[in-house]
C-alpha cells in the first residue's frame, strides 16, 4: 500500500513505533481465543471454579463433554489451562496470568464461599 500524502509525520512516526511492539502476534492469538464464546464461558467457569472437572463443567456449560474436551485440548495446548490428575478423575484450572487478568478486567469473579481458590497461575515467558 503507498500513501500518498502525509498530514502529520510525527503522528505516522508514533503510529508506526506502536507496530513495532514484540507481542503483538500472540495479543491477536490470545484474542482468537477469546473471540469463541463457548472458550470464553469455559473460562470464566475455570476461573470462578478453579479444580472443576470436565462433567461438571459440561453440567454448567450446557455443552457436551466431547465439546468441553475439545475447547480444553485447545486451551491446554496453548498454557492456559493445567490438567491435575485425582485418580480417574482429571480437574482442570486457569494456567495462565495474563488470561486470569484479562477475565478479572471484563468482570470475572472468585467464588467466595465454600471453594478455596489458590493463585498458581504460570507467567508466559516466550
Amino acid at each position: 500500500m503507498t500513501v500518498d500524502a502525509v498530514f502529520d509525520s510525527d503522528d505516522v512516526r508514533r503510529a508506526a513505533a506502536a507496530l513495532r511492539t514484540p507481542d503483538i502476534a500472540r495479543w491477536a492469538d490470545r484474542f482468537e481465543l477469546l473471540s469463541d464464546v463457548n472458550r470464553l464461558r469455559l473460562l470464566l467457569c475455570l476461573h470462578h471454579a478453579p479444580g472443576i472437572c470436565v462433567t461438571d463443567l459440561a453440567a454448567a456449560l450446557e455443552m457436551t463433554g466431547t465439546a468441553v474436551s475439545h475447547a480444553l485440548r485447545l486451551l491446554r495446548n496453548r498454557g492456559w489451562v493445567t490438567a491435575e490428575r485425582e485418580g480417574r478423575l482429571v480437574r482442570y484450572r486457569l494456567a495462565d496470568t495474563t488470561v486470569h487478568e484479562l477475565l478479572h478486567s471484563i468482570g470475572a469473579t472468585h467464588e467466595q464461599a465454600g471453594h478455596s481458590h489458590t493463585h498458581r497461575h504460570r507467567t508466559e515467558r516466550s
